[in-house]
């Protein structure tokens, strides 16, 4: 059922793909000088979450469970603040807004607390419902259909083919080579790419700017996927709690591995004075944002428009 809900709402139930078409490509979005860089992942197997003698494991990892995901293509670093906004704010974009997108309310504070903005730096604070909302204007910007990462989806690309609990081994000592985090970080965000990548050729999976993902949380993810499940995903049923990956600049090391898994937390947005509160923003969140993925094989214009209107009319 899951795998089948993956299919139909994602369009991920792919056909073969050349050589030559299954590329690292550049996006530009229409009517700016704004782009960003798409990596392939080929379709593949891996056990998702932590062996239960991981250090620094969570209950919620596990068991670690093998699952099979098909190929596509994911943002090489964060989406920064210079792609998000053109989104975000209408003096930043001049073309005409598309059709059924409403962009978000001005931030009433400086969500990034002086961290940085254009240049490179991630876009932070954004809900989960924002970050969505984006993959909708992207893709009636370009014609393309992005979205979010499910959570197997991001942990597959994270571990870029190894089996330890870092893309790079067991032992934390390189992490600083690789990520920002509550040993460097300065307690704040830093340019994307700022880092080395991992094999796949992504930059900051670790710390920086926690992800989101597509998936409900469920502290029993794993008994709810089952092994050998394609593609698998939890669609929510509500707002929240959503997973998030990846972890951020001011987590310790063991947040950062590949298989560790934040809940979002409505605490994120308590002290928010508006009333009610902001739907697109969470005020005490700038450890948040998020990357994009792109499904080789692209679902029908019907398909798309079912997905995100399921997904963004939730409670």
């Amino acid at each position: 059922m899951i795998a089948d809900c993956l299919i139909f709402f994602l369009g991920l139930a792919l056909q073969p793909v050349s050589d030559t078409s299954f590329v690292p490509y550049e996006q530009t979005i229409p009517g700016t000088n704004v782009s960003f860089r798409m990596i392939p992942v080929a379709a593949g197997s891996f056990v998702m979450g932590s062996k239960a003698d991981e250090k620094g494991r969570n209950a919620n990892e596990g068991p670690a469970t093998k699952v099979a995901v098909d190929a596509f293509w994911i943002e090489e670093h964060e989406v920064t603040y210079d792609e998000y906004i053109l989104f975000a704010d209408e003096q930043a974009d001049k073309a005409p807004k598309p059709d059924g997108i409403t962009r978000p309310s001005p931030p009433y504070v400086d969500f990034t607390l002086g961290m940085g903005k254009a240049g490179g730096f991630p876009a932070n604070s954004m809900s989960q419902y924002a970050a969505l909302m984006y993959c909708n204007w992207l893709y009636k910007k370009t014609g393309v259909f992005y979205r979010l990462p499910t959570e197997a989806e991001w942990e597959y690309a994270a571990r870029a083919g190894s089996e330890t609990a870092y893309f790079f081994g067991n032992d934390d000592k390189q992490l600083g080579d690789y990520a920002w985090y509550a040993a460097n970080s300065d307690n704040k965000y830093h340019k994307v790419m700022g880092k080395k990548p991992n094999a796949f050729g992504l930059y900051d999976m670790y710390g920086n700017i926690a992800e989101w993902t597509m998936d409900q949380y469920k502290e029993d993810y794993f008994e709810e996927i089952k092994a050998g499940t394609d593609n698998p995903w939890l669609k929510p049923a509500t707002k929240h709690p959503i997973t998030l990956k990846g972890g951020m600049f001011k987590d310790e090391s063991n947040k950062l591995r590949s298989a560790a898994r934040l809940k979002s937390d409505l605490k994120w947005n308590a002290r928010d004075p508006q009333i009610p509160k902001s739907k697109w923003w969470n005020a005490d969140a700038p450890f948040i944002g998020f990357r994009i993925v792109r499904p080789v094989k692209q679902p029908s214009a019907d398909e798309v428009n079912q997905f995100f209107t399921q997904l963004l009319s939730l409670k």
